[in-house]
């Protein structure tokens, strides 16, 4: 009897501990931390030559490309740099019929410009 006493006691005393739940101390507010991330990748620039066509719609550069009769269209989306063979940046429109090295970028069916190199 004694026996089963201590077992009843033993039980009653850890009980509470093994169904127990833990209290929120939350105060209901959340931490949102911010760190830079850096994505690394490779940007595959390509060139074309060619000579600038005499049709240009707005922000577009269309070249008869030296390697085929199709002309190619690239789009002109942001600061596009036109410069000429030493690197100075060309402030006038590239008059058609200029040679013109094209490099750039494919996003999807696109040529994104990165910049061209007015030839003469």
């Amino acid at each position: 009897m004694k026996k089963a006493i201590v077992t009843l006691a033993c039980c009653a005393a850890f009980a509470p501990l093994a169904f127990a739940q833990t209290r929120s101390t939350s105060t209901g507010q959340t931490a949102t931390i911010t760190e830079p991330i850096t994505v690394t990748g490779k940007i595959i620039t390509t060139t074309a030559e060619g000579a600038a066509a005499n049709y240009q719609p707005v922000k577009t550069l269309v070249v008869r490309e030296d390697r085929s009769n199709k002309p190619g269209t690239y789009v002109l989306n942001g600061p596009g740099h036109i410069v000429d063979k030493t690197g100075a940046l060309v402030q006038t429109a590239v008059r058609p019929g200029a040679r013109v090295r094209v490099y750039y970028t494919s996003a999807g069916d696109q040529r994104m410009i990165d910049h061209v190199v007015v030839l003469d």
